[in-house]
C-alpha cells in the first residue's frame, strides 16, 4: 500500500516539485533508493539469497509505475521509524485508520 499512497500523492500534483518523503517503509524507501536502479539494469530481474538465477522483482507493475510517477520532481526519501512519535507518521496513521473505519461503516 505503501508504493500506490506515494504513486497517488505524485499523480496529484500538476506540476514539477520538490518533494520532502518521509517513510516508514524501508521497503519503499530502499527500493526507490538503492534497488530500482539495479532491478532496471537486470531487466526487472533480481538475485535472490540462497536460489542460483534471477527472478521477477515482486510488484513490478507498482515499482514501474512509481519510476514513471517521481521522473518530473526532485525527490529526498527518509525513513522514519513507524509508532515512535514521528507526527507526520501519527498523522498519516491516524488517517489511514480513519479511513479503514469508514469503509466497514464504522465512525471515528
Amino acid at each position: 500500500m505503501e508504493i500506490t499512497a506515494i504513486i497517488e500523492g505524485l499523480r496529484s500534483l500538476r506540476e514539477p516539485c520538490e518533494i520532502l518523503v518521509n517513510t516508514d517503509s524501508e521497503y519503499l524507501k530502499n527500493g526507490i533508493t538503492e534497488w530500482l536502479p539495479k532491478w532496471k539494469a537486470n531487466g526487472w530481474t533480481r538475485k535472490v539469497k540462497g536460489v542460483s538465477g534471477r527472478q521477477p522483482v515482486k510488484n513490478q507493475d507498482l515499482w514501474m509505475e512509481l519510476d514513471d510517477a517521481v521522473q518530473p520532481h526532485r525527490i529526498r526519501w527518509e525513513w522514519v521509524r513507524g509508532h515512535a512519535d514521528h507526527p507526520d507518521n501519527n498523522r498519516c496513521d491516524f488517517l489511514a485508520t480513519r479511513a479503514a473505519r469508514e469503509q466497514i461503516g464504522k465512525k471515528t
